[in-house]
């Protein structure tokens, strides 16, 4: 016992247990770097790596002009219904309200309530819709934000300055696009790469 004792003191001995755990240490450093790097290697499947190499996959619309209802809420009492002065130029003279029609739409303000006054014929008390007929581009209200839409363009999103027409609570009509245009419905950033997903 005592041979030992004095052996693990002795400096050589010393300077062999550090040197072995300095080589384990390399070899364990070494053998992670070669795991990590045949990782990567395989086809381990990596989220943002592959968003960025082939394209995030997105939702997205081809739009053409067409024919479109835009439906806009009006609470109809004794065929008469009070709007306030913001949607006072949705409602037109002829308009469709569920088995009825708008005759008249008052641009003054009615003094007692402080609302526009709208005059129907044939619609039944309680809440119904004003349908808005036209022909153009309608995209869904959420992918319009700040006037600009994200338009699919040779697997690039890229900003498109639009004009909202006219919307309801569920889409909008703009201009600004055209025929065979892709519009990006899931967010993404301008430049990114997409794969529009059917």
């Amino acid at each position: 016992m005592e041979k030992i004792k004095d052996k693990m003191k002795n400096k050589n001995f010393k300077n062999i247990i550090y040197g072995v755990c300095a080589v384990v240490l390399i070899v364990w450093v070494v053998f992670r770097f070669a795991a990590i790097g045949a990782e990567n290697s395989m086809a381990v499947f990596n989220t943002a790596r592959y968003s960025a190499d082939v394209g995030a996959p997105v939702y997205a619309v081809k739009v053409h002009s067409q024919n479109g209802v835009l439906r806009e809420p009006i609470a109809v009492k004794n065929n008469k219904a009070l709007v306030s002065a913001y949607r006072v130029d949705k409602l037109k003279t002829g308009q469709r309200v569920g088995n009825g029609e708008i005759t008249s739409v008052s641009k003054d303000i009615d003094l007692n309530t402080g609302m526009h006054i709208v005059r129907t014929r044939g619609v039944e008390d309680g809440l119904h819709y004003a349908e808005f007929e036209t022909t153009g581009y309608f995209v869904p209200l959420y992918a319009v934000n700040n006037n600009v839409v994200m338009v699919a363009d040779n697997g690039i999103a890229t900003p498109r300055k639009v004009n909202v027409i006219r919307q309801d609570a569920e889409n909008a009509l703009v201009e600004g696009l055209n025929d065979g245009d892709i519009v990006v419905l899931s967010k993404v950033n301008a430049g990114d790469k997409v794969q529009i997903k059917e």
